[in-house]
This record gives structure tokens, sequence and C-alpha cells, in this order.
């Protein structure tokens, strides 16, 4: 199963490091970052789990939930939260999925029968509040995850929701972003009343609008 961008992301009921997960009831009107670890007590991941409790607030204040999932029981996870802490020098404040049965991972098809049979790839979802998929990034085993872009991207998909714009290549937080090409030169004075750079007929650089 591929689960593609605009899907709506599948609920499931699970049981994780605080309590029961229905997902879609969790998730509420917020968004989420969902991401997957091959199995406990796997040193990438470790270090993965810390830096997301580190920075947790950074995605609460963007109203955006942090989830993890690995395919080891709930006892697995509780000695390994003990090692995140001490490792990493984080409590693992977030939910991590128990999903020993491979509900998620078979759901968001988290398993790649050419890369391993038996464990999940290392994926990220980001999920909006309307529970929609609006990104998937997969790693291989041997690469770390990104905070900083996971959160880059977070940012352009909300900024770009309230505003007619997109973001370009290397984009960050408050640099100058593209009209969308749907909208007309007479419909951006109205969206933009200050003006923009025109590169191209097709590509106008305006200033970030406020959130």
């Amino acid at each position: 199963m591929t689960l593609q961008l605009g899907e709506t992301a599948p609920n499931f009921t699970i049981e994780s490091t605080q309590g029961t997960v229905n997902f879609h009831q969790w998730l509420d009107d917020s968004w989420a970052v969902l991401f997957s670890h091959p199995a406990d007590f796997t040193p990438v991941c470790t270090t993965e789990l810390g830096a997301f409790a580190k920075r947790k607030l950074e995605f609460t204040q963007r109203g955006a939930k942090l989830v993890g999932v690995s395919v080891d029981p709930l006892s697995s996870h509780h000695d390994w939260a003990r090692d995140i802490e001490q490792t990493q020098g984080a409590a693992l404040n977030y939910p991590l999925l128990a999903d020993e049965d491979q509900v998620v991972a078979k759901l968001y098809g988290m398993i790649h029968p050419k890369a391993d049979p038996k464990l999940t790839v290392r994926t990220v979802f980001i999920i909006d509040s309307d529970k929609k998929i609006r990104l998937t990034l997969t790693y291989p085993p041997s690469t770390g995850r990104n905070v900083d872009e996971i959160l880059r991207v977070l940012d352009s998909l909300q900024l770009t929701d309230k505003h007619k714009v997109a973001t370009p290549v290397n984009w960050q937080n408050g640099d100058d972003v593209i009209i969308s090409p749907s909208l007309s030169n007479d419909d951006a004075k109205q969206h933009f009343p200050e003006g923009w750079n025109t590169k191209t007929p097709y590509l106008r650089v305006v200033r970030q609008p406020k959130q």
C-alpha cells in the first residue's frame, strides 16, 4: 500500500508510551508529524527521538503533535526511553506507538520488502488538521532525519495554505516567496498591494506575507 499526498491518513487504535491512542481522536484539529523506526535500541533512531523531544515546543508552537512508531512491544519502548533520556539528555515527551503487530506499518506502507522484509523503513508523514497527508519522506536506516528540514516544510505548508504563494529552493521562514502562478497580475495586486519583483512572467518574487 502506497499512501499519496492528499489522501486521508488511515486511522488506528494502538497502545503507546502515553496510553491508548486512537489516531484521529488524538490528532483532533492539530497537525501531526508521524515518524517510524525500524526497531528499538537502534543508534540512529535513538538520536532522532531525543532530538525531537528537545524540540517538541517548536512543533507545539506550530500546532503540530509528534508521534513515533516502532514495531517492538511497549515494555521494550519504556526501556528504550530510559536509554534515550540518558544518552540524549531529553526524556521522551510524545507518544511512541507499540506497533508489535505491524498494524500501523501496514496501513502506512512502512514495510519495503526489497529493502528489508521484516523491518519498517524510516518514514516521515506530515498530516494536516484535516487529517490529509501533506508530506512523506523515506530515509535509509543509515541516515538520520533532519529536524530543521521537517520544521521548514511544516512552515512552508502552513504558509502556503494561508496565502497564495509558494516557497523557493532553500527557503527559510522569513525569506522572500513566490506568487502562485494561478494568480493573474490583477489578482496579485489585491493580495500583494506593495508590489513584487518580476523575474519572468511566471516567477514573481514577493516579501513573505505575515502569518
